[in-house]
């Protein structure tokens, strides 16, 4: 695997990610951290290309990308794991490394976004990131739907919430990572979802603050 990344820049992003999952108390190993590591390099690369993403920076990757998408590993369970509009495979393909035993299909309907997604399946070596080249609304779930489904930067809930609800399982949840400004949403939502919980984010070397709403079906 070929890196984009100078050592010197490499050993300044995994100093950087170390200390961000530390304070964060996500566990990561060797292995672990130059998978995230090498992600950020493949962004790099193919950010100069195909503008994935707006974030130029390899070092404010690790906090806009790497760590805001660990953040919110303590509340996803799985394993069968939806990560909805996933563009570069945020947060999706961070879960699926910090976490091998879930199973993570990584959701889009942009081209050259699934294509990145698929080079660094490859790249990383990843069993168990699916990506899918898709509009969520032709989406089929596999039998039993997803036990979470999961969106960064999707749409609002109520739109999160209506466009996957044949998605989600029975005994689901929607995991919806939000800006703080997320009451007007909430009361917007249809009364057969039901809020589970709400968790303030704070998300290493990145100013302010980020919320997850955890919802879920009700009768």
């Amino acid at each position: 695997m070929t890196s984009a990344l100078t050592s010197a820049l490499e050993q300044q992003i995994a100093d950087r990610l170390a200390q961000g999952l530390a304070e964060l108390g996500v566990a990561c190993d060797a292995g672990q951290q130059d998978k995230l590591v090498a992600l950020v390099g493949l962004l790099h690369k193919w950010n100069r290309a195909y503008n994935l993403t707006a974030v130029r920076d390899p070092l404010d990757m690790v906090s806009r990308h790497l760590l805001d998408s660990a953040s919110i590993l303590p509340w996803v369970k799985g394993p069968r794991v939806l990560d909805v509009g996933a563009g570069p495979g945020l947060p999706g393909l961070v879960l699926a490394i910090l976490e091998p035993s879930l199973e993570v299909t990584l959701l889009d309907s942009n081209g050259k976004k699934v294509r990145f997604q698929r080079q660094a399946v490859m790249e990383l070596k990843l069993t168990n990131a699916t990506p899918v080249q898709a509009r969520v609304e032709a989406f089929e779930a596999p039998p039993g739907g997803f036990d979470q489904v999961v969106s960064r930067a999707f749409a609002s809930l109520a739109d999160f919430v209506e466009l996957t609800r044949n998605l989600v399982a029975d005994d689901g949840q929607w995991l919806a990572m939000k800006g703080p400004a997320v009451d007007d949403e909430l009361a917007g939502l249809v009364t057969n979802v039901s809020q589970a919980s709400r968790h303030s984010l704070k998300v290493p070397f990145e100013p302010g603050s980020r919320e997850l709403v955890i919802l879920e079906p009700s009768v």
